[in-house]
């Protein structure tokens, strides 16, 4: 068993932590009024239970502004990658584009983020 664990690590199945961070793999804003949007974005992590798994997402300005969350309330372990959509999302006028960065139970946020122009 001593000379498994350094293997099993190797191949990223010896901890929770080796499921790495969320990439964003795409996203899409919809126009739904004035100046609200819907959001449908895709997520990867290699989710392995309750314990680490993806658990929202972020709708960002450039500069770091939080526009809006999207929680996930479970793991999706058997259904990567996934998507899923956040609408009534207020941007500020003037805004172009926002970033869509993902986040986990144990590294937070982290992995690819994705910069999307709003379509106008």
């Amino acid at each position: 068993m001593k000379r498994l664990i350094p293997i099993l690590a190797a191949l990223g199945l010896g901890s929770a932590a080796q499921a790495g961070e969320v990439d964003v793999l795409g996203a899409r804003a919809v126009k739904e009024g004035a100046n609200l949007w819907r959001f449908e974005v895709t997520l990867k992590h290699a989710d392995e239970g309750w314990d680490h798994y993806a658990d929202r997402w972020d709708v960002l300005t450039p500069d770091g502004e939080v526009l809006g969350t999207r929680v996930l309330y479970h793991p999706h372990v058997r259904e990567q990658p996934f998507t899923r959509s956040l609408g009534g999302v207020a941007v500020p006028e003037g805004v172009t584009k926002v970033v869509i960065r993902g986040h986990d139970k144990v590294h937070g946020t982290g992995g690819r983020e994705m910069t999307i122009e709003l379509p106008r």
